[in-house]
C-alpha cells in the first residue's frame, strides 16, 4: 500500500525518538521531576535575550509584505548578513550569492545531497554518526557508506583511503561530533583533504566535502574550529540555528557553498532548485528576519559545561568510562555490558532513559544528551548511583 523503501526504514527508524516517546510515557506514570530523559537533543536552556528582543521588534512591524514569499534563497539583507559573518570568521570573501537560506540543518542537507546525487553515488559517513544521515542521502538518491572512526572517535585516514572508490560523491563531516562531542583538528582535516584530491586525481572524479555545523559554538576546548573552506576545494558548509540560539523548533539555517568551486553558480541553483521542489520553498520569513538580527548572538557554552562537568564527573566516578566532549552537548558512554539494550532496560528501571549506540552507527555505546536542566541532572545523580551499584556489584 505505501512505499516498500519507507517501511523498511520505518524499522530502523530512530532510537532517539523512540526513547523521547517512552520518556512521554514515563513522565505520565511517575511524575515530570522522576524522570531523568537524556535522550534528545532538545535543548532546555533559553535563547539569548536578543533574541527575544528581536522577536519583539519583529512581531511589531507592520510594514507591508513583511509575511509574503520572498527569493527561495531566503531575503537578500538575510544572506549578506550571514555572508559578512562568514566572511570574518574565515578571514576570506564569502559572497552573499552562496548562502541559501534552508528550514534548518536537516533540510539543508537533504537540499545540498539532492543537488549533487546522481542514482547509486556514495556518500562516506564516519561512526559514530548522526542518525538520520543515512535516511537523508538515501533521500538523494546516494548510497550511505560507513568507516569507522578510531578508538578516541577520531577520522581513521586509513580506513578512509579504503573506503574511497569511482562512485565516492561526497564525504560528510559533523564537528563538533554527534554523539561523541569530538573536533576534528586542522590537522587530521588536511590529512583527510589530501586524500580526497588523491582520489579525485586517481578517478578523475569530484568529491564534496560536506561540513554539518549545528553546535559550532558550542566548544569547550581552547580551539576554534577548522574552517573547511580553507583546507577543502569543494566544500559546502550547512549549519543551523537550532543550538547556537536554541532554537530548534523554528527549523532555520542555512547552506554556504564555497567559493572555490569551479561550478558555483551552477551549485548554487542547484540547491536554490531543489529547496523549492523539495516542497520547503523558502525558510521561514520570521526565522529569516530574527537571525538577520541575531547573527553575532549565540548561547553561553559555559552553560553546557557546568552541566557536562557534572554528569561527566559522576559518571566516571561511579566507574563509566566516557570520552570527555570537546563539543556539543553529548556524552558518549560505553555501556558497561556487551549489548547496550541489556544495558539500556537496566536503566530504565530507574527512570534513566538514554540512547543506544547502534543507532549511531556504533553499538556497546550509549548516548547523554546533556541539554537538559542542571536540575534534573542534579536529581539524576542518586538514580546513577543506585543503577551503578546494580550494574557493578
Amino acid at each position: 500500500m505505501i512505499s516498500r523503501k519507507i517501511v523498511e526504514n520505518l524499522g530502523n527508524s530512530s532510537f532517539i525518538r523512540a526513547m523521547f516517546e517512552e520518556g512521554n510515557r514515563l513522565r505520565a506514570a511517575y511524575g515530570e521531576e522522576n524522570v531523568f530523559d537524556f535522550s534528545i537533543g532538545n535543548p532546555e536552556v533559553e535563547p539569548p535575550r536578543e533574541v527575544y528582543d528581536s522577536l519583539h521588534e519583529i512581531a511589531d512591524d507592520r510594514t507591508p509584505g513583511t509575511h509574503r514569499y520572498m527569493p527561495n534563497a531566503g531575503y537578500s539583507f538575510v544572506r549578506e548578513a550571514i555572508a559578512g559573518k562568514l566572511s570574518i570568521d574565515y578571514d576570506m570573501k564569502v559572497p552573499a550569492d552562496n548562502i541559501c537560506m534552508v528550514c534548518g540543518a536537516a533540510a539543508g542537507l537533504n537540499v545540498v545531497l539532492k543537488s549533487i546525487l546522481n542514482p547509486g553515488e556514495e556518500v562516506i559517513i564516519f561512526a559514530p554518526y548522526f542518525a538520520e544521515y543515512k535516511f537523508y542521502i538515501g533521500n538523494g538518491g546516494g548510497v550511505p557508506v560507513v568507516v569507522e572512526t578510531d578508538g578516541e572517535f577520531d577520522i581513521d585516514i586509513e580506513q578512509f583511503r579504503k573506503a574511497v572508490t569511482p562512485l565516492t560523491k561526497a564525504v560528510l563531516i559533523n564537528s563538533p561530533n554527534n554523539p561523541t562531542g569530538v573536533i576534528y583538528s586542522r590537522e587530521k582535516l588536511m590529512e583527510l583533504a589530501s586524500v580526497i584530491k588523491e582520489k579525485e586525481t586517481e578517478f578523475r572524479s569530484d568529491i564534496f566535502l560536506i561540513s554539518d555545523e549545528p553546535y559550532n559554538e558550542i566548544i569547550y576546548v581552547d580551539e576554534e574550529l577548522p574552517v573547511v573552506f580553507n583546507i577543502f576545494e569543494k566544500a559546502v558548509v550547512v549549519n543551523s540555528y537550532s543550538k547556537s540560539l536554541a532554537l530548534p523548533g523554528e527549523r532555520i539555517g542555512y547552506i554556504a557553498v564555497s567559493p572555490a568551486i569551479s561550478e558555483c553558480a551552477l551549485l548554487m541553483a542547484a540547491i536554490i532548485f531543489n529547496n523549492r521542489t523539495l516542497g520547503f520553498v523558502n525558510a521561514p520569513a520570521i526565522s529569516q528576519r530574527l537571525v538577520a538580527k541575531a547573527v553575532n548572538v549565540s548561547v553561553d557554552p559555559e552553560i553546557y559545561r557546568e552541566r557536562m562537568e557534572l554528569l561527566y564527573n559522576k559518571l566516571i566516578e561511579l566507574g563509566f568510562e566516557c570520552q570527555k566532549p570537546a563539543g556539543a552537548f553529548y556524552l558518549f558512554v560505553k555501556a558497561p555490558m556487551d549489548d547496550e539494550m541489556e544495558f539500556l532496560k537496566i536503566a530504565q528501571k530507574y527512570n534513566i532513559l538514554v540512547v543506544p549506540g547502534r543507532g549511531f552507527g556504533r553499538a556497546g555505546f550509549f548516548r547523554m544528551a546533556f541539554c537538559v536542566s542542571l536540575e534534573t541532572i542534579k536529581r539524576s545523580l542518586p538514580a546513577f548511583e543506585r543503577l551503578a551499584a546494580e550494574i557493578f556489584s
